[in-house]
């Protein structure tokens, strides 16, 4: 199309007229058939769809431009994606591969830092395809703690991360064990040899940001309803993952996945047994809506971390589900909802380490006096 096919679009509302009405159909994938019927989870799921449009904006109009690029948090406590992790901090920002970047910083205390540059997008082809991947552990500071790393597609010296000549973003995890006692890493970031200043908006540029920000929405609705939908399959287990699927749409390469699907009356719990704790970064569990967000974490535990999980004698794990708190140390509350997805995650398995795949079953409540409670965690289980 031609700019001044955008500036008419502009001009008569018909861009306006047509985001609005590719929003309205996309309301029927909260309609689904196999979708929850209970008005909670129907109001989350068009909540959910309100907040992928602010996120959408956000990530193609407000902070659209690679020549200056700009951190913003494209998941947080009121907007979530994909079963966003509750110990995380999320980072995004736009790239273009034919510019050079550069990322200044503080380490500071947090537990896990990863940097991976992508290609692609949900708005899309729903792919987000790894160009390259630079893990905290890696970083070289100066005796202060600060770092600098260049993000080109020519190979750099020190700290360097990786660009393909078709990339479009770079996300960060910063992955807490305890976060009221972790500091996260300070960073900004800025195009090499900027000799301008960002131009005002044009017609054009909104319209097709505009355009991409609902693509965003649908996809995206789409993406994750389907990954629910086959979470159905195996309710109330936990197996692994399709991991390269998990990869190919901006999974941390450094991360194990188990996702699933869970189900429970008000009289039932389900026990999760992980029998052995490799050396790792850290390992965390956490329940979701139907929509793959995570539960209000904010006010409810719905997620346990490596840190604050209370272990066996053995040094096992036991995790316990239920609506109702039943004393166990690692009990984690369903906040209402009677079913759902979850997420288990290895972080970063130590080399030679191999996952330990978890076990999972639901029982009667009356059954979990039983379960062995354990000890209190003392220090940081390794």
């Amino acid at each position: 199309m031609r700019d001044t096919d955008f500036d008419e679009g502009i001009m008569s509302g018909a861009t306006w007229h047509k985001f609005c009405d590719q929003l309205k159909q996309t309301g029927d994938q909260i309609m689904r058939p196999e979708t929850p019927t209970d008005p909670r989870t129907k109001a989350e799921g068009f909540r959910y769809l309100t907040r992928l449009l602010r996120l959408g904006l956000e990530m193609h109009v407000e902070f659209t431009d690679p020549e200056f690029p700009v951190f913003f948090s494209p998941c947080h406590e009121t907007m979530k994606i994909g079963a966003d992790n509750p110990d995380n901090f999320y980072q995004m920002c736009g790239l273009r591969g034919d510019c050079e970047y550069l990322i200044k910083g503080h380490r500071n205390t947090i537990n896990y830092l990863s940097f991976r540059t992508q290609k692609g997008g949900y708005e899309t082809d729903g792919k987000m395809i790894e160009c390259g991947f630079f893990d905290g552990k890696d970083l070289i500071l100066d005796a202060d703690g600060y770092f600098e790393i260049t993000i080109s597609c020519d190979h750099q010296e020190g700290n360097w991360l990786p660009l393909d000549a078709d990339a479009t973003a770079m996300i960060v995890r910063q992955t807490y064990h305890d976060r009221q006692t972790e500091t996260c890493a300070d960073i900004t970031i800025e195009r090499i040899n900027a000799n301008t200043k960002p131009q005002p908006l044009r017609a054009v540029e909104f319209a097709q940001g505009l355009m991409r920000a609902a693509d965003f929405v649908t996809n995206t609705s789409n993406l994750f309803n389907d990954w629910a939908q086959s979470y159905q399959a195996h309710p109330n287990q936990l197996p692994p993952a399709d991991q390269a699927l998990c990869q190919s749409v901006g999974g941390d390469p450094n991360i194990i996945y188990y996702h699933s699907y869970w189900e429970l009356s008000d009289q039932e719990a389900w026990v999760i047994d992980v029998d052995r704790i490799p050396d790792c970064d850290t390992w965390n569990f956490q329940i979701n809506n139907y929509w793959l967000e995570s539960l209000d974490y904010r006010y409810h535990r719905i997620c346990i971390n490596k840190h604050n999980a209370h272990y066996n004698h053995d040094g096992s794990v036991t995790l316990v589900l239920s609506h109702h708190d039943i004393g166990h140390p690692n009990w984690l509350t369903t906040a209402g909802h009677f079913k759902g997805t979850c997420l288990f995650r290895w972080v970063g398995l130590a080399a030679g380490e191999e996952q330990c795949n978890p076990t999972a079953r639901k029982v009667n409540i009356a059954e979990i006096a039983n379960l062995e409670l354990g000890s209190k965690l003392v220090k940081e289980k390794s």
